[in-house]
């Protein structure tokens, strides 16, 4: 049987999944954006966690929207 992957994850274990994918950001920066809020965190008995699902969303790409899909008429103001 297989385990269940673990919804929270170590700085540490963040870090390198981030890592793994060519995107290095050090378990202390992690830690400062998770204090401030920038990523869920949890840190039961002194150990601070975040969410496996928030650090893989860091990977995804931006969606990115051509001009023709947006609403007629969005950036008229700006041909001025």
């Amino acid at each position: 049987m297989t385990r269940p992957v673990a919804d929270w994850i170590t700085l540490a274990e963040a870090s390198r999944i981030l890592a793994a994918a060519n995107v290095h950001i050090r378990p202390e920066t992690l830690g400062r954006w998770a204090r401030s809020g920038r990523l869920q965190s949890i840190k039961p008995g002194g150990r601070r966690y975040v969410r496996r699902a928030q650090i893989r969303a860091l990977l995804r790409p931006r969606r990115r929207v051509s001009v023709e899909a947006l609403q007629p008429g969005f950036f008229e103001d700006l041909e001025e």
